[in-house]
């Protein structure tokens, strides 16, 4: 079901429920009013498209919970303890969703329903200022999943259609709403030119995207997601959808794939839901060496977006560049070092070679030394052999 078709039904079921007091009734009939007048002139629109639908539809469910926080009295009514009561259980966590948590939107309660035109068609916006002076704006929770998790989720699933989903949703990184809008006309096959291997260039206009999204083409990353389009697209007409199912079947097929591995999100171990993929492919792109801008451009964020930071924060990615360079000034001084050792060894071995040739030189030299000493000993016993002896010494002898 369509974004449109959604918020039409769900708004006159809510602007028709007898248990919201006429005075709200009527103030929540004024807003959308407005709001929808305000939507369509500021895109430049005719009539409401699926961003707007979807926007309005969010409206609908914060009124219903804000009317619950004040018990259904009418807004015009509100004093500073009945905006204090709700701030603070809001802000202390007593005020919880159906799940038991405390809601972490809330800065979204105060600047798009005390602080906004909901207030103050009830006259109560100046009010909740004085009375939400000191909140802050909270923190992104840092939540996605690695690349060895969805893998796992992967191998667990068999319909070649619902695996093109995840991993489209992995490759391309946005969210599940958009990628259940693509159509056959929006992937176009190609071969990579310095690979030569088949690729998809992926259409995201911005009648697909949410209103913060740029429009963009996107290249698919990995050879699985090209696989699986070659299986599912062949046979589809340029208009049909290429997943012909809702929201409601993606999650089924993804809550199944998390009940089969247990999959959980880094670092809060929470079961892994769709827009964790977007993270986690924006995680394992920063840790593969991308660049902010570069993964920033990929998830169709303005180049110089904040939206990643919290990310490298916690990945330590940032801290990554100083430790480099002290490992290579490390390692600078340890090649500056085992130069020198190999300087003074080769010096040493060339010193210890000449002495070992001056040594065999002069061992030689001796040699031939001994040699003409012991030939000259022969010389002379010769010499004396041959000399005549004296007539006194044969006289003296006879």
């Amino acid at each position: 079901m369509t974004w449109k078709a959604q918020y039409e039904r769900l708004k006159v079921a809510f602007l028709a429920d007898r248990s919201i007091c006429p005075e709200n009734q009527a103030l929540f009939t004024e807003f959308f009013s407005f709001q929808e007048y305000k939507l369509k002139r500021q895109n430049g629109l005719p009539d409401l498209d699926e961003g707007c639908c979807k926007t309005l539809y969010g409206y609908i469910m914060r009124f219903r919970n804000v009317n619950a926080w004040f018990e259904n009295k009418p807004w015009k009514e509100l004093t500073r303890e009945d905006i204090k009561r709700v701030y603070d259980g809001l802000e202390d966590g007593t005020i919880r969703t159906q799940r038991g948590e405390p809601f972490r939107g809330r800065v979204g309660y105060y600047n798009k329903i005390f602080k906004s035109k909901p207030f103050k068609l009830a006259g109560k916006d100046e009010l909740a200022r004085e009375v939400i002076e000191f909140s802050n704006a909270t923190k992104r929770p840092v939540c996605f999943v690695p690349e060895e998790t969805f893998r796992r989720l992967v191998r667990v699933v068999a319909n070649p259609r619902h695996l093109f989903l995840l991993w489209l949703a992995w490759d391309i990184g946005e969210n599940i709403d958009t990628l259940l809008k693509l159509t056959r006309r929006n992937l176009v096959a190609q071969i990579n030119r310095h690979s030569s291997e088949r690729e998809y260039l992926v259409h995201l206009p911005a009648s697909k995207l949410k209103r913060s999204r740029q429009t963009r083409g996107e290249v698919t990353l990995y050879p699985e997601t090209a696989q699986f389009a070659d299986l599912v697209l062949p046979g589809l007409e340029l208009d049909d959808l290429i997943f012909p199912f809702g929201y409601r079947q993606a999650y089924k097929v993804l809550e199944a794939a998390v009940e089969k591995t247990s999959a959980t999100t880094l670092p809060n171990n929470e079961p892994v839901r769709w827009k964790d993929l977007r993270s986690g492919m924006a995680c394992h792109l920063l840790r593969m060496g991308w660049t902010r801008d570069e993964v920033n451009a990929r998830l169709g964020h303005t180049p110089h977006s904040d939206a990643l930071d919290a990310y490298i924060n916690f990945l330590a990615l940032d801290r990554e560049k100083p430790k480099q360079r002290l490992t290579a000034t490390v390692q600078e001084s340890l090649r500056n070092e085992r130069d020198e050792s190999r300087s003074a060894a080769q010096l040493l071995g060339d010193r210890l070679r000449r002495e070992q040739e001056t040594s065999q030189a002069l061992k030689a030299e001796l040699l031939r030394t001994r040699e003409d000493i012991e030939w000259l000993r022969g010389q002379v016993v010769l010499l004396l052999e041959s000399v005549p002896v004296a007539s006194g010494a044969r006289r003296s002898s006879a």
